[in-house]
């Protein structure tokens, strides 16, 4: 995809770890081909927020939301996959600054923002000061989840974060959350970090292959280094 840097969370330019052609995923064109669900090399932990906390300590904005042309573009076609022009209540898992949360918040009524650490939270209030109808609470999915159903979950950039067993307990709460004919729209980085307990691929492919009653895949899309699936529920 024009305009993409070939730097993401994880990286060496970020949070200080290193990559070489090993650690990565082989990029072939717009095809990513990515390892899949390794035990072995899974680690049974989700990234604490302790992790994040030293990431926010280190640097405000250490992914370059608000300045990274790979960012916008990918913003964008976040903001392209989805199917309504509007939507009444919508929730974004893993909103950091809120860089994002701003973008979805003229596309619904009502917007919640979860993340499980104060700092980005902090900053993606001021972001979203003059947007009355957005708000932002901390929570960590999945072992705290918010309360009611929503016509549109965005989990962007997050899901890699999470343990096997913890992807599995948030795809049956996010599955819960999800309004009837509701959608679920995921994007995630998909080469591999050595960080991360698992790859972007690993997290879209437990929500394709997943027993998650009444979802359905809707369609999606890969870029050079992410890729975008949408779900509705019937």
């Amino acid at each position: 995809m024009p305009g993409m840097s070939d730097t993401h969370p994880g990286s060496a330019s970020r949070v200080g770890h290193t990559h070489d052609g090993n650690d990565r995923a082989t990029v072939e064109g717009d095809i990513v081909t990515a390892p899949t669900i390794d035990q072995g090399r899974a680690p049974d932990a989700s990234l604490p927020s302790a992790y994040f906390e030293d990431v926010y300590a280190a640097r405000a904005d250490p992914w370059d939301f608000e300045t990274s042309a790979y960012e916008d573009a990918k913003y964008e076609a976040t903001l392209a996959a989805l199917p309504r022009a509007r939507y009444a209540r919508g929730l974004e898992i893993g909103c950091s600054i809120g860089v994002l949360t701003a973008r979805l918040a003229g596309r619904c009524d009502e917007l919640l923002g979860i993340d499980m650490v104060d700092a980005p939270l902090a900053r993606a209030r001021d972001r979203c000061r003059d947007r009355p109808h957005v708000h932002f609470e901390r929570m960590t999915v999945p072992e705290e989840f918010p309360v009611g159903t929503f016509d549109l979950i965005v989990v962007s950039e997050v899901g890699y974060y999470w343990s096997v067993a913890d992807l599995e307990r948030a795809q049956r709460r996010i599955s819960d959350g999800l309004a009837p004919h509701g959608h679920l729209l995921l994007v995630h980085w998909t080469p591999f970090v050595p960080d991360y307990p698992l790859t972007g691929d690993d997290v879209h492919d437990a929500f394709l292959t997943g027993a998650v009653d009444d979802v359905y895949h809707r369609g999606g899309r890969r870029a050079a280094c992410y890729r975008l699936d949408l779900f509705e529920r019937a």
